[in-house]
Protein backbone atom coordinates (compact mmCIF):
# COMPACT_ATOMS: atom_id res chain seq x y z
CA UNK A 1 0.00 0.00 0.00
CA UNK A 2 0.85 3.19 -0.61
CA UNK A 3 2.38 5.23 2.75
CA UNK A 4 0.22 7.61 3.88
CA UNK A 5 2.07 11.44 3.84
CA UNK A 6 1.02 14.24 6.46
CA UNK A 7 0.88 17.62 4.82
CA UNK A 8 0.87 20.58 7.78
CA UNK A 9 -0.22 23.77 6.15
CA UNK A 10 1.19 26.83 8.59
CA UNK A 11 -0.97 29.24 7.13
CA UNK A 12 -0.20 32.35 8.65
CA UNK A 13 2.59 32.44 10.95
CA UNK A 14 3.96 34.97 13.90
CA UNK A 15 5.65 37.67 12.02
CA UNK A 16 4.66 38.73 8.45
CA UNK A 17 2.12 40.45 7.22
CA UNK A 18 0.27 41.86 4.36
CA UNK A 19 2.55 44.20 3.14
CA UNK A 20 4.79 40.71 2.62
CA UNK A 21 2.14 39.00 0.56
CA UNK A 22 -1.27 40.34 -0.04
CA UNK A 23 -2.09 37.04 0.10
CA UNK A 24 -1.74 35.98 3.78
CA UNK A 25 -4.85 34.92 6.33
CA UNK A 26 -5.20 38.00 8.19
CA UNK A 27 -8.70 37.84 10.14
CA UNK A 28 -10.07 34.49 11.65
CA UNK A 29 -12.60 34.47 8.46
CA UNK A 30 -9.21 34.40 6.11
CA UNK A 31 -7.65 32.41 7.71
CA UNK A 32 -10.50 29.63 8.19
CA UNK A 33 -11.06 29.91 4.60
CA UNK A 34 -7.35 29.39 3.39
CA UNK A 35 -7.39 26.21 5.53
CA UNK A 36 -10.41 25.23 4.13
CA UNK A 37 -8.64 25.38 0.34
CA UNK A 38 -5.22 23.75 1.82
CA UNK A 39 -7.69 20.57 2.92
CA UNK A 40 -8.91 20.20 -0.04
CA UNK A 41 -5.57 20.81 -1.66
CA UNK A 42 -4.40 17.42 0.63
CA UNK A 43 -3.72 19.18 3.73
CA UNK A 44 -4.51 17.43 6.67
CA UNK A 45 -2.92 19.12 9.61
CA UNK A 46 -3.44 23.07 10.09
CA UNK A 47 -0.41 25.17 12.35
CA UNK A 48 -2.60 27.76 13.66
CA UNK A 49 -1.23 31.37 14.48
CA UNK A 50 -4.28 33.51 15.79
CA UNK A 51 -4.25 37.16 14.32
CA UNK A 52 -6.71 40.32 15.69
CA UNK A 53 -8.71 41.84 12.54
CA UNK A 54 -5.95 44.74 11.93
CA UNK A 55 -3.01 41.97 11.63
CA UNK A 56 -1.52 42.19 15.32
CA UNK A 57 -0.52 38.05 16.66
CA UNK A 58 -2.27 37.42 19.68
CA UNK A 59 -2.56 34.29 21.80
CA UNK A 60 -5.59 35.21 22.61
CA UNK A 61 -7.81 32.36 23.55
CA UNK A 62 -10.98 34.14 22.55
CA UNK A 63 -9.70 34.74 18.56
CA UNK A 64 -8.02 30.99 18.65
CA UNK A 65 -12.03 29.87 19.61
CA UNK A 66 -13.50 32.03 16.63
CA UNK A 67 -10.76 30.39 14.50
CA UNK A 68 -11.24 26.83 15.16
CA UNK A 69 -14.94 26.86 15.23
CA UNK A 70 -14.81 28.58 11.82
CA UNK A 71 -11.84 26.11 10.51
CA UNK A 72 -14.12 23.13 12.05
CA UNK A 73 -17.53 24.05 10.34
CA UNK A 74 -15.83 24.16 6.88
CA UNK A 75 -13.35 20.34 7.70
CA UNK A 76 -12.09 18.00 9.39
CA UNK A 77 -8.80 19.15 9.22
CA UNK A 78 -6.46 18.72 12.36
CA UNK A 79 -6.13 21.46 14.52
CA UNK A 80 -2.71 23.01 15.82
CA UNK A 81 -2.46 25.98 17.85
CA UNK A 82 0.96 27.50 18.30
CA UNK A 83 2.06 28.08 21.97
CA UNK A 84 5.07 29.96 20.40
CA UNK A 85 3.12 33.17 19.49
CA UNK A 86 4.96 36.09 17.57
CA UNK A 87 6.04 39.44 17.49
CA UNK A 88 2.26 41.59 18.33
CA UNK A 89 2.06 44.21 20.76
CA UNK A 90 0.58 42.21 23.64
CA UNK A 91 2.52 38.99 23.39
CA UNK A 92 6.36 40.54 24.82
CA UNK A 93 6.38 42.39 28.38
CA UNK A 94 9.28 45.01 28.38
CA UNK A 95 11.69 45.04 31.72
CA UNK A 96 12.57 48.20 33.40
CA UNK A 97 15.66 47.88 32.06
CA UNK A 98 14.13 48.31 28.89
CA UNK A 99 15.07 44.64 27.82
CA UNK A 100 12.07 42.52 26.29
CA UNK A 101 10.80 38.78 26.19
CA UNK A 102 7.87 37.11 25.15
CA UNK A 103 5.67 36.36 27.62
CA UNK A 104 5.11 33.04 28.74
CA UNK A 105 2.01 32.76 30.36
CA UNK A 106 0.22 34.38 27.17
CA UNK A 107 2.36 32.00 24.74
CA UNK A 108 0.08 29.07 27.18
CA UNK A 109 -3.34 30.44 26.02
CA UNK A 110 -2.88 28.67 22.27
CA UNK A 111 -3.67 26.00 24.82
CA UNK A 112 -7.11 26.80 25.99
CA UNK A 113 -8.91 26.52 22.58
CA UNK A 114 -9.78 23.25 22.20
CA UNK A 115 -7.19 22.20 19.60
CA UNK A 116 -5.94 18.74 19.26
CA UNK A 117 -2.57 19.16 18.55
CA UNK A 118 -0.20 22.65 20.16
CA UNK A 119 3.56 23.10 19.59
CA UNK A 120 6.16 22.61 22.46
CA UNK A 121 8.87 24.86 21.62
CA UNK A 122 11.15 23.46 24.26
CA UNK A 123 14.12 25.87 24.24
CA UNK A 124 15.41 28.93 25.29
CA UNK A 125 16.54 31.45 22.40
CA UNK A 126 17.09 35.06 21.44
CA UNK A 127 14.65 36.59 18.79
CA UNK A 128 16.09 38.89 16.79
CA UNK A 129 13.76 40.94 14.26
CA UNK A 130 14.62 44.38 14.64
CA UNK A 131 12.97 47.26 16.55
CA UNK A 132 10.71 47.71 13.00
CA UNK A 133 9.36 44.21 13.06
CA UNK A 134 8.85 44.87 16.73
CA UNK A 135 5.63 46.50 17.22
CA UNK A 136 5.91 49.04 19.83
CA UNK A 137 8.95 48.46 20.72
CA UNK A 138 11.64 51.56 19.56
CA UNK A 139 14.20 51.98 21.94
CA UNK A 140 16.27 49.13 20.97
CA UNK A 141 17.53 46.74 18.34
CA UNK A 142 18.40 44.38 21.17
CA UNK A 143 17.14 40.82 20.52
CA UNK A 144 14.35 39.65 22.76
CA UNK A 145 14.37 36.21 25.03
CA UNK A 146 12.44 33.20 24.37
CA UNK A 147 12.71 31.61 27.48
CA UNK A 148 11.45 28.11 27.64
CA UNK A 149 13.08 26.50 30.31
CA UNK A 150 13.27 23.09 31.60
CA UNK A 151 10.72 24.06 33.91
CA UNK A 152 8.37 26.05 31.71
CA UNK A 153 9.05 23.08 29.15
CA UNK A 154 7.55 20.56 31.96
CA UNK A 155 4.50 23.20 32.76
CA UNK A 156 3.55 23.27 29.14
CA UNK A 157 3.77 19.49 28.82
CA UNK A 158 1.44 18.84 32.21
CA UNK A 159 -0.94 21.80 30.60
CA UNK A 160 -1.22 19.58 27.21
CA UNK A 161 -1.76 16.02 28.78
CA UNK A 162 -4.15 17.61 31.10
CA UNK A 163 -6.07 19.11 28.27
CA UNK A 164 -6.08 15.73 25.86
CA UNK A 165 -3.72 17.72 23.63
CA UNK A 166 -0.83 15.82 21.52
CA UNK A 167 2.71 17.97 21.67
CA UNK A 168 3.97 18.58 18.58
CA UNK A 169 7.79 19.12 19.41
CA UNK A 170 9.43 22.65 17.19
CA UNK A 171 13.16 21.99 17.39
CA UNK A 172 15.48 23.47 15.58
CA UNK A 173 18.99 22.62 16.62
CA UNK A 174 20.79 19.28 17.78
CA UNK A 175 20.44 20.01 21.54
CA UNK A 176 16.68 20.76 21.53
CA UNK A 177 16.18 17.36 20.38
CA UNK A 178 19.30 15.95 22.69
CA UNK A 179 18.57 17.76 25.40
CA UNK A 180 15.81 19.80 26.22
CA UNK A 181 12.88 17.84 24.17
CA UNK A 182 14.63 14.47 25.53
CA UNK A 183 13.94 16.04 29.27
CA UNK A 184 10.31 16.67 28.80
CA UNK A 185 9.84 13.22 27.07
CA UNK A 186 11.37 11.49 30.47
CA UNK A 187 8.07 12.81 32.35
CA UNK A 188 5.96 10.22 30.63
CA UNK A 189 3.34 12.09 29.26
CA UNK A 190 3.23 12.06 25.66
CA UNK A 191 2.29 8.84 24.72
CA UNK A 192 4.07 7.25 21.39
CA UNK A 193 4.53 8.20 18.57
CA UNK A 194 6.15 11.14 19.31
CA UNK A 195 5.78 13.94 17.12
CA UNK A 196 8.53 16.48 15.84
CA UNK A 197 8.68 19.11 13.47
CA UNK A 198 12.35 19.79 12.34
CA UNK A 199 12.09 23.70 11.26
CA UNK A 200 15.44 24.56 9.34
CA UNK A 201 16.53 28.31 7.82
CA UNK A 202 15.22 30.35 10.93
CA UNK A 203 19.11 30.89 11.90
CA UNK A 204 18.92 34.64 11.45
CA UNK A 205 16.44 34.79 13.64
CA UNK A 206 16.42 33.02 16.57
CA UNK A 207 19.64 32.25 18.20
CA UNK A 208 21.22 28.68 17.85
CA UNK A 209 18.84 27.75 14.52
CA UNK A 210 20.95 25.44 12.46
CA UNK A 211 20.09 26.49 8.45
CA UNK A 212 18.54 23.77 5.71
CA UNK A 213 21.62 21.72 4.59
CA UNK A 214 21.29 18.07 3.51
CA UNK A 215 23.37 16.87 6.09
CA UNK A 216 22.24 19.05 9.09
CA UNK A 217 18.79 17.72 8.68
CA UNK A 218 20.20 13.72 8.15
CA UNK A 219 22.09 14.55 11.71
CA UNK A 220 18.60 16.06 13.40
CA UNK A 221 16.71 12.86 12.08
CA UNK A 222 19.12 10.61 13.45
CA UNK A 223 19.12 11.89 16.85
CA UNK A 224 15.26 11.61 17.17
CA UNK A 225 14.41 9.43 20.19
CA UNK A 226 12.99 5.93 19.78
CA UNK A 227 8.97 6.15 18.45
CA UNK A 228 9.33 9.44 16.95
CA UNK A 229 7.66 10.98 13.88
CA UNK A 230 8.67 13.24 12.08
CA UNK A 231 8.13 16.46 9.98
CA UNK A 232 9.98 18.91 8.44
CA UNK A 233 9.83 22.72 7.26
CA UNK A 234 12.28 25.32 6.10
CA UNK A 235 12.26 28.90 5.29
CA UNK A 236 12.11 30.50 2.00
CA UNK A 237 14.10 28.86 -0.86
CA UNK A 238 14.67 25.78 1.07
CA UNK A 239 10.97 25.09 2.44
CA UNK A 240 10.78 23.01 -1.20
CA UNK A 241 14.48 20.96 -0.69
CA UNK A 242 13.83 20.43 2.66
CA UNK A 243 10.06 18.62 2.08
CA UNK A 244 11.44 16.71 -0.60
CA UNK A 245 14.48 14.86 1.70
CA UNK A 246 12.07 14.63 4.61
CA UNK A 247 9.90 12.42 1.96
CA UNK A 248 12.88 10.47 1.03
CA UNK A 249 14.22 9.71 4.50
CA UNK A 250 10.48 8.62 5.66
CA UNK A 251 9.07 11.64 7.06
CA UNK A 252 6.12 14.37 6.60
CA UNK A 253 6.26 17.74 5.33
CA UNK A 254 5.07 21.12 6.69
CA UNK A 255 4.15 23.90 4.00
CA UNK A 256 2.09 27.36 3.74
CA UNK A 257 2.99 31.26 4.06
CA UNK A 258 4.50 31.30 7.65
CA UNK A 259 7.36 29.49 6.05
CA UNK A 260 7.67 30.91 2.53
CA UNK A 261 5.73 33.82 0.68
CA UNK A 262 6.88 33.08 -2.67
CA UNK A 263 5.85 29.89 -4.94
CA UNK A 264 8.83 30.63 -7.30
CA UNK A 265 11.36 33.34 -8.11
CA UNK A 266 8.94 37.01 -7.84
CA UNK A 267 5.88 35.02 -7.31
CA UNK A 268 3.72 35.13 -4.21
CA UNK A 269 2.43 32.09 -3.63
CA UNK A 270 -1.05 31.23 -1.42
CA UNK A 271 -1.10 28.45 0.96
CA UNK A 272 -3.09 26.34 -1.59
CA UNK A 273 -1.11 26.65 -3.84
CA UNK A 274 2.14 25.24 -1.62
CA UNK A 275 -0.21 22.71 -0.49
CA UNK A 276 -1.38 21.50 -4.04
CA UNK A 277 2.69 21.27 -5.16
CA UNK A 278 3.75 19.09 -2.44
CA UNK A 279 1.03 16.95 -2.91
CA UNK A 280 1.63 16.11 -6.02
CA UNK A 281 5.22 15.41 -5.28
CA UNK A 282 3.87 13.10 -2.85
CA UNK A 283 1.53 11.24 -5.57
CA UNK A 284 5.21 11.48 -8.27
CA UNK A 285 7.19 9.31 -5.49
CA UNK A 286 4.32 6.80 -5.03
CA UNK A 287 2.87 7.91 -2.26
CA UNK A 288 -0.67 9.25 -0.90
CA UNK A 289 -1.61 12.47 1.59
CA UNK A 290 -3.36 11.44 4.53
CA UNK A 291 -6.30 12.72 5.66
CA UNK A 292 -7.27 13.80 8.67
CA UNK A 293 -8.30 10.65 9.95
CA UNK A 294 -5.79 9.03 8.79
CA UNK A 295 -3.42 11.34 10.66
CA UNK A 296 -5.62 11.09 13.95
CA UNK A 297 -4.70 7.27 13.05
CA UNK A 298 -1.06 7.96 12.72
CA UNK A 299 -0.65 10.13 15.73
CA UNK A 300 -2.94 8.29 17.75
CA UNK A 301 -5.02 11.27 18.86
CA UNK A 302 -8.96 11.38 18.78
CA UNK A 303 -11.01 13.85 17.27
CA UNK A 304 -12.55 16.61 19.02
Amino acid sequence: MARKVMITVAPTGGFAQKADNPHLPITPEEIADSVYKSWQAGACIAAIHARRDDGAITNDPEVYRKINKLVRERCDIIINNSTGGGLGPEMYKIHPDGSWEMDFEKRLWGTQAGAEMCTLDCQTQTIDFGKDRVPGITHTTEPGLFNTSWQRSKKMMEIMHKNGIKPEFEVMDLSHITDDARNVLEMGLDNVPHYFDIVLGTNRRFQSALPYSPKILDTMVDFLPKDTIFCVAAVGPAQLQANIQSLIKGGHVRTGLEDNLYFSRGVKATNEMLVERIAGIIRMLGDEPATPAEAREILGIKKR
